[in-house]
């Protein structure tokens, strides 16, 4: 349950920096429409992509474990925020009923616990594509269902809510970090001397599992300083 809600504390107050404190009504404070069921399967597809599912091209290509981790991470950042619009607009309450709610879910049971096991890339994409599915429908939306899929996932994709959580803050961090540095603008760098800042946020963590949100922003700064001064 802790966990649960300082990620979705988190989240609202990353959203509330980024769009506005209005955005739980669908629009940014610069008049920009939120979609936030879109980022959802727009995210699904780069899971998607983490394998080899091209019958044409690099078939024998291995899947890209930790990048799909990364992938899965970015959807639950807009799945959270898609639960607490949703909490919102419907009047079923704030941020602490949501966690309480998520946290009495039977698949929150199955994340509570360590787990580090993948299933199969062919299991990993059909759940992925049931989610993109959920995603697109238009009828009214279950959002309880909606998140059990999501945890199916998380299992799926060798995660736990420890690690999800770990994965979570760190990309929020990054995700911070980057508005800080003209990503909204278009300025800032992603690839960091070939290698995307998401994996070198997760080797910080990797490397120290131990460390505080602001010691990683501080490594990040440290490392981007470096790279943009090369």
């Amino acid at each position: 349950m802790d966990k649960i809600l300082l990620m979705l504390q988190l989240q609202a107050q990353l959203n509330d920096a980024t769009n506005g404190e209005g955005w739980t009504k669908g629009v940014t404070k610069n008049g920009k429409t939120i979609n936030w069921n879109r980022c959802i399967y727009m995210e699904c597809a780069e899971i998607v992509d983490s394998f080899s599912w091209k019958h044409w091209k690099s078939i024998n290509k291995e899947p890209d474990w930790d990048n799909l981790q990364i992938e899965v991470v970015d959807v639950w950042h807009f799945m959270m925020s898609l639960a607490i619009e949703n909490y919102s607009n419907t009047l079923r309450g704030g941020i602490e009923d949501l966690a309480i709610n998520i946290s009495a879910l039977n698949s929150f049971s199955n994340i509570d616990t360590s787990n580090e096991l993948f299933a199969s890339q062919d299991e990993v994409i059909a759940k992925v594509e049931n989610i993109m599915l959920i995603s697109l429908s238009k009828e009214e939306l279950d959002l309880d269902a909606f998140i059990e899929e999501f945890f199916d996932l998380v299992l799926m994709s060798g995660l736990d809510l420890e690690t999800l959580y770990r994965l979570y803050v760190g990309k929020n961090i990054l995700n911070q970090f980057r508005q800080d540095n003209g990503y909204k603008e278009g300025s800032y760098i992603k690839v960091w001397n070939g290698t995307e800042d998401n994996v070198v946020m997760k080797r910080i963590w990797e490397d120290n599992s131990d460390i505080k949100p602001d010691v990683l922003y501080k490594e990040l700064t440290k490392l981007y300083l470096a790279l943009t001064k090369s």
